[in-house]
């Protein structure tokens, strides 16, 4: 199969504008390549990004793109026009021109292009105290100090690299309990949910809008030697579908880890408050640094107290309890 690459330009406060347009038509595989944090890398900083496409390029033009990949087919054809309807709305919502020239660039890309593009750039790399991420391809010596959680890139975000992700994982490393049933919303490519279980979590309900982040997310599980005993995946809206609510709230959780972005995690906090255990945590993430008072003070609304608040470069996650008022 081929590919279509169709690259977003923007800024950094646009970013999270531009992938949450990209979230409502079911596009969850994206990756972000953020200038300010490539400016950062080049004058000696750790660059924390998931992937790094064409480096050269980036510096060159020392501009902010999303970039996402659609099927060479009908209906990468039609999405792709979608895409450009929502960019276009959103350009002219942008009076100001915050969030960039707001262009679309597309290219193609062969299938065998897609793979080694991931394969050059992803090494194992160390999160927090207990956790190593590595690709397939990649050799890595474990004295025995830290769980392996091996993962390849893919059409799907969520290789532990981005600050959202780190983020998340290492305040699992914090919270998790042996035994805890943990659900991940908008669980990508399953890597919040199999660092749960290699740390020490109990079951994982995994659910996802998107049905290959699905399918991909599977076989991560599968790769990562867990079986169905001790997670189950679910693709559907929790949002707009009440058949795939039920599914998902069949049961209560100790853990709820939400990496996805600001007006979605607005939009389900009374559905995080519903299906939380009184003692849980809820870990929330993928919230752009302007949208975090926001944020928070709607899941404080619903009933949520901040235990934390957590910030890599622009990214905030927060770390939450249930309100003793509100139990």
């Amino acid at each position: 199969m081929n590919w279509t690459e169709v690259v977003i330009y923007t800024s950094s406060e646009g970013i999270e504008s531009v992938t949450g347009n990209l979230l409502n038509l079911g596009i969850n595989g994206f990756i972000i390549e953020d200038a300010k944090d490539f400016e950062d890398f080049l004058k000696g900083g750790e660059g924390n990004w998931d992937y790094i496409d064409d480096p050269l390029i980036l510096l060159k033009e020392k501009e902010t793109r999303v970039k996402a990949y659609l099927a060479d087919n009908e209906q990468g054809a039609e999405t792709l026009t979608e895409i450009r309807r929502c960019i276009a709305g959103l350009k002219k919502y942008d009076g100001e021109k915050k969030f960039g020239r707001l262009e679309i660039e597309v290219n193609g890309v062969k299938d065998e292009d897609w793979e080694n593009n991931w394969k050059k750039y992803f090494k194992p790399f160390k999160i927090g105290e207990k956790l190593i991420i590595k690709p397939s391809w990649e050799e890595f010596e474990n004295d025995g100090s830290r769980k392996i959680l091996e993962i390849d890139p893919s059409s799907s975000f969520g290789t532990g690299n981005h600050e959202t992700t780190r983020l998340c994982l290492e305040t699992l490393e914090r919270v998790i309990k042996s035994g805890d049933e943990v659900i991940d919303v908008g669980c990508g490519s399953g890597i919040l949910g199999i660092a749960a279980l290699l740390l020490g979590a109990g079951f994982v309900t995994g659910i996802d809008i998107d049905l290959n982040s699905t399918r991909v997310a599977e076989e991560n599980f599968s790769k990562n030697s867990i079986g169905d005993d001790r997670h189950r995946i679910f693709c559907g809206n929790i949002l707009s579908d009440d058949g795939t609510y039920e599914k998902i709230s069949d049961r209560k959780y100790d853990v709820i880890a939400a990496n996805i972005v600001a007006d979605i995690i607005m939009a389900m906090r009374n559905i995080f408050m519903e299906i939380l255990k009184p003692d849980g945590t809820l870990l929330v993430s993928g919230i752009i640094g302007q949208r975090a008072v926001e944020t928070r003070e709607s899941l404080e609304s619903a009933g949520f107290k901040v235990v934390r608040e957590l910030k890599n470069n622009d990214w905030t996650a927060f770390e939450l309890k249930k309100s003793q008022s509100k139990n």
